[in-house]
């Protein structure tokens, strides 16, 4: 039987202090805000239950819990994404910048539209060992704890989503500063359907992706070269444009592109660059189901 040994509010001021950092693991690993804020809630349920005469570290229980439940929670997802309609992208947080605690991990790029798809790569406990390591700095030994596995297992996990997410990362480390002057530039002429310039900003073998969900009208398939993804884009916010407002926003700690019409959020359109001066990966949300709640709640 559970030990109610503190009271409700200082449990919950207890969890609270630790909520950036578990929402920061559950949404890199779920990938939409919805599923990490129903991870944090059954993650407060099981805080309010535990016995906390039992438990050393806050933190540690808590981001244990979390992990635990995201795993299941991806592990489930997983068949859902098989019968997708279309590109799966994760779900944006409109407003949230390089300056948000959510962004200034030890790795920047970890909240990135770019970033998130390439961990789908990964399974979801490849998934867990590697951002736990690599994102949030945890120990060998905490990640063993954390999925119930030898630290030696933990070390391969961690290895292997490395090798993974190495496919797709850039061959070099990208200056932050340059690549989003460089999506600015890019945006901005999407806005004006300057697509000239909108050409000369990509890498030739740029590749769009539009997530509908099967519930918007968007390509279903990924739109391919620098010709075809410049005519795409431009074409995309020309219709934008027709029927509502466009406007430049920070959007997964980087530069974006939002969609309004009668009040509500519609699209959401974000860019990244693997090398070089030239974006090559473009990602437009429009799945509604995406852009209820793109603010977490800290």
């Amino acid at each position: 039987m559970p030990h109610f040994d503190a009271p409700a509010d200082d449990r919950l001021a207890r969890f609270d202090t630790h909520r950036p950092l578990l929402f920061s693991i559950a949404y890199r690993m779920l990938g939409t805000s919805a599923d990490a804020e129903d991870v944090l809630q059954d993650a407060y349920l099981r805080w309010q239950r535990a016995d906390l005469t039992a438990v050393r570290s806050a933190k540690d229980f808590l981001s244990a819990t979390v992990t635990r439940l995201a795993i299941d929670h991806l592990r489930s997802a997983r068949v859902r994404r098989e019968v997708y309609v279309g590109p799966w992208l994760p779900e944006p947080l409109v407003g949230v910048d390089d300056r948000d605690p959510l962004a200034t991990a030890s790795m920047a790029e970890s909240l990135s539209t770019a970033f998130l798809v390439l961990l789908e790569r990964l399974t979801p406990a490849q998934r867990a060992a590697f951002l736990l390591r690599e994102v949030f700095d945890f120990e060998y030994p905490e990640i063993a704890r954390i999925l119930d596995i030898s630290q030696a297992n933990a070390r391969q996990l961690v290895q292997r989503g490395k090798q993974h997410i190495a496919k797709g990362r850039p061959r070099f480390r990208s200056n932050a500063k340059v690549a989003n002057d460089l999506a600015h530039q890019f945006l901005a002429a999407c806005t004006t359907g300057d697509t000239g310039t909108v050409l000369s900003l990509l890498a030739k073998d740029a590749v769009a992706y539009a997530d509908g969900g099967g519930k918007f009208a968007a390509a279903r398939h990924p739109v391919s070269g620098a010709d075809r993804v410049a005519r795409f884009v431009v074409s995309v916010v020309a219709k934008w444009h027709s029927g509502g407002s466009v406007t430049l926003s920070p959007v997964n700690g980087g530069p974006g592109l939002l969609f309004h019409t009668g009040g509500r959020l519609r699209a959401v359109m974000t860019v990244a660059r693997s090398r070089g001066k030239h974006l090559d990966r473009v990602f437009l949300v429009m799945n509604p189901d995406k852009l209820g709640a793109t603010t977490p709640t800290l």
